[in-house]
């Protein structure tokens, strides 16, 4: 999985990535413990809106942004909105007001939901292999695990020399550090063929997402493992210390095993991938957390929950991992940052939708109903991947060309068929093929 890393570039982007994750995890830290400042009690709160901002940032930030990352050199675009999240970091130390969290959240968020998508549409150029692909996708699902156990675990050693507004400070340099390495390489900018308005740069993402049956396939497993994914990350510290009466510090081990098994997945990813489809491996991850939240219903204690988070984290990994690879297939290289936006912002609303439901489920009807009826989601979500997902999903498709001048390029090579010129290649949606082919 290593090897990699001996492209220059792709090693310097991963780096970069891997220091902004342990900044962004130290002011995470660090926002809780000034929410809990500013408001004590009420600091829960605080936080759960903090929270609702970041998403409804991801959701409605990241397909605007998309359309503004088509102009923009991907560097430089990179560069300012690692430079706006260390301002962003810059300032809340200096909070004094509830509000103002709520503000500089949605800046540093939003800069975030045009940063992520883009950095993510820039590795498949970098990396035009699908085996390194692969691997580079494995690295990434592992930086964010390994960062989800790290950033704790380093803020809780710094906390013991320093108060917690230094912990911004970290922050502050993964950020900066994280501009330099991407300054230091050179990234393709793949222009658009045709100039467009603002309104289909905005929407593109979104439209050749929804045209797309493998993603739309997508959509769904987002769904699943949402549905998963939010009982863990919210249910978590209720289950182990209301329902068993263990500590907090069984909680974290048990989020640590949540982690374990994705970190497992991620391991095992790239040979899994290259024996095995793409759909086949999605459903079967999205089909062990499902399965996971009807054994849920009956979990009668901590050491029967432990392997049970494994599993659902490995398959979470499992099902979530290979989606760029999806994205990859699905567009040309000019319209991927809108693409990987459009999957950004709709796994995001995903999220946005589960949890909820998975907090207000959990306190009003309590956990086994909560288990279960995340699950029925998870299940119809998967039933409709295996709908709106053919089995058979070729890359290459016949299709007809009805409304281009027979003298077009594009047509180079085609057989003329009644009023137009039917060929074969590589299908995506974009300016030539606006719908999908029928079956």
């Amino acid at each position: 999985m290593l090897q990699v890393l001996a492209n220059r570039t792709y090693r310097h982007l991963f780096l970069a990535q891997v220091i902004a994750l342990i900044g962004t995890g130290l002011a995470t830290v660090a926002l809780g413990l000034l929410a809990f400042d500013l408001a004590g009690a009420e600091a829960g709160a605080v936080l759960g809106t903090a929270l609702a901002i970041k998403m409804i940032a991801y959701v409605g930030v990241a397909p605007v942004a998309a359309a503004f990352a088509e102009r923009l050199p991907r560097r430089a675009m990179l560069v300012c909105l690692d430079l706006v999240r260390a301002a962003v970091a810059l300032f809340l130390p200096f909070v004094t007001e509830i509000w103002q969290i709520y503000v500089l959240i949605f800046v540093l968020q939003s800069a975030s939901a045009a940063f992520t998508p883009t950095f993510q549409a820039t590795i498949p150029d970098v990396l035009p292999d699908e085996k390194d692909y692969t691997r580079a996708l494995s690295l990434s699902r592992l930086a964010y695990d390994l960062e989800s156990v790290a950033s704790p675990m380093l803020a809780a050693a710094l906390l013991t020399v320093i108060n917690f507004h230094s912990l911004f400070a970290g922050t502050i340099v993964g950020f900066l550090a994280s501009a330099a390495l991407v300054v230091s390489v050179v990234l393709p900018s793949p222009k658009a063929t045709e100039r467009r308005g603002i309104y289909d740069r905005t929407t593109r993402g979104l439209r050749i997402y929804l045209a797309t049956p493998r993603l739309r396939g997508l959509l769904a497993l987002n769904l699943a493992v949402s549905a998963a994914g939010s009982m863990v990350i919210v249910n978590t510290v209720v289950l182990v210390q209301a329902e068993f009466g263990f500590t907090q510090r069984a909680t974290a081990v048990a989020l640590a095993a949540f982690g374990g098994g994705s970190m497992i997945a991620a391991l095992l990813l790239p040979r899994l991938l290259d024996k095995t489809p793409d759909r086949l491996a999605m459903l079967a991850g999205a089909a062990v957390p499902t399965a996971g939240l009807f054994v849920g219903v009956v979990v009668p204690g901590f050491a029967w929950l432990l392997p049970l988070w494994l599993a659902i984290g490995l398959g979470y990994s499992l099902a979530q991992t290979p989606s760029g690879r999806l994205l990859r297939r699905s567009s040309q290289p000019e319209d991927r940052p809108a693409l990987f936006a459009a999957q950004f912002a709709l796994s995001h609303a995903c999220w946005l939708i589960t949890y909820p439901v998975a907090g207000w489920l959990g306190a009003s009807v309590g956990l086994p109903a909560t288990f279960a009826i995340l699950g029925v989601i998870a299940a119809a979500a998967i039933f409709a991947a295996t709908r709106l997902w053919p089995a058979h999903d070729p890359d290459e498709i016949e299709h007809l060309h009805e409304e281009l001048d027979e003298n077009h390029p594009h047509l180079v090579g085609a057989t003329r068929v009644g009023q137009g010129h039917r060929h074969s290649h590589a299908f995506v949606i974009d300016n030539h093929h606006p719908d999908w082919p029928a079956a």
